[in-house]
């Protein structure tokens, strides 16, 4: 039997009912009376029989279907990633495996302890200190007395927040929390960990330390689901991936095709976010698209580590002349807006003379030096100068996301590149004799 099946499993939820409040005094004493009969038809109202939810036409508009009957197993020391959009049901799922949230249909089959990291800092008591917050949450996440004092000094070395632990809780800052609270649930020992975009709170640092606390958990043959928006993260940790879409079980199957499905949907459905966008500069020209290609010339939805990419910017002349010289640059950040590197093609001194009245300004970068993740780019044209003399003729003030996954950057077989930081720097080694 594998670790974990699902079978059929789906989850609906009624909106809530708006209150009436009456207006008279009438109205109030007969609301007064009335009261236990409309609370038990409220009650009627609220449940939702599991019976009745095959027939989904049947369902009043008041309902919302977070699960639509999806089905799959996980076999033992599987690593199983979860993605979609935000209301895909993703979190929804990962409740009532943990058996927080009762199924409105279907039903969830587990073998072993199953301990959840959903939303840390659950069960934090304010007045408390950390050390006694440490107890109470590991008690409450099913750790022995006798686990957590074996333990103690394990978590309190990955929270690297020692001197504040006879501290109450209370003057702990958000990050010093988050902290404390994923050490104690990392050091938990179960056959199933559950994880619910842990890996996007704290700061980069001890992002990179969760995610290799996950990886050493996953090395440890223990079955995991791993549920995050970071792409570069899932195609690092997991074997395979489902893919949720409103609800329903999209599509299954190895973790990379999964992931460049979801990513050349989004890619798809995106809207230009040139049109319309914030701009400064004198609008002699203006950038109208970006998108990425491959070397040949065709259009990709996402770019692999170390990979060969052109990116490329559309743009349309309106009144740039023969003798005006363009240069263009973008930027690249991480998704929390932490600048990366720039790129100007005066770098390169590559100016744009005779331009037409539509076109494409292109760079190749021979090798991708962006680890797995999602980054955002943001581009600028100048004229007659460089970043600094030159004119400035256009620079939206917009954000265009990227996609990176994990790619043999270093042509050692290795891919596991999420936790090395953002930027790759291929070295050249060479050894000389001293003296």
């Amino acid at each position: 039997m594998p670790d974990i099946r699902v079978e059929n499993l789906s989850k609906c939820y009624r909106i809530g009912l708006k209150e009436r409040m009456s207006e008279t005094l009438g109205g109030a004493l007969a609301s007064f009376f009335k009261s236990p009969f409309d609370n038990m038809k409220r009650l009627r109202g609220l449940t939702i029989d599991s019976g009745d939810y095959g027939s989904k036409r049947s369902l009043p508009d008041d309902i919302i279907t977070a699960l639509d009957e999806v089905s799959f197993e996980v076999k033992e020391g599987e690593v199983l990633g979860i993605i979609g959009r935000n209301g895909a049901g993703k979190s929804t799922l990962l409740k009532i495996i943990s058996r927080i949230v009762e199924p409105t249909g279907g039903r969830v089959l587990i073998k072993g302890r199953v301990a959840s990291l959903l939303e840390v800092g659950t069960g934090f008591h304010p007045e408390l200190t950390g050390r006694e917050n440490v107890f109470l949450n590991g008690a409450i996440l099913g750790m022995s007395r006798a686990e957590i004092r074996r333990k103690y000094d394990a978590i309190v070395d990955f929270a690297e927040i020692e001197r504040f632990m006879d501290t109450p809780i209370k003057r702990y800052s958000s990050g010093m929390k988050v902290r404390l609270a994923f050490a104690v649930a990392a050091h938990l020992e179960p056959e199933i960990l559950l994880i619910d975009e842990v890996l996007a709170v704290g700061d980069a640092a001890f992002q990179r330390k969760c995610l290799g606390k996950v990886e050493d958990v996953a090395r440890a043959g223990r079955t995991i689901l791993f549920v995050s928006h970071n792409m570069g993260a899932v195609e690092t940790l997991c074997s395979r991936a489902l893919l949720l879409r409103k609800g329903r079980l999209e599509r299954s199957g190895p973790t990379q095709e999964v992931v460049s499905e979801y990513l050349a949907e989004n890619f798809r459905h995106a809207d230009n976010p040139f049109e319309g966008c914030p701009r400064s500069g004198n609008g002699k020209l203006r950038v109208t698209g970006f998108r990425l290609e491959d070397p040949d010339g065709g259009k990709v939805e996402f770019v692999q580590s170390g990979n060969p990419v052109v990116f490329a910017f559309d743009f349309e002349n309106y009144k740039c002349g023969p003798k005006d010289a363009v240069c263009i640059s973008f930027s690249i950040r991480t998704d929390r807006e932490q600048p990366l590197f720039h790129n100007y093609s005066s770098f390169s001194n590559a100016y744009f003379r005779q331009l037409p009245s539509k076109g494409s300004f292109k760079c190749l970068i021979p090798d991708l030096p962006l680890s797995p993740g999602n980054y955002l780019i943001q581009c600028r044209c100048v004229i007659n100068g460089d970043h600094k003399t030159g004119e400035e003729a256009d620079w939206p003030k917009i954000s265009v996301p990227i996609n990176v996954l994990t790619g043999d950057f270093f042509r050692t077989g290795n891919t596991n590149l999420s936790t090395w930081g953002p930027i790759l720097v291929r070295g050249y080694w060479s050894t000389s004799e001293s003296g």
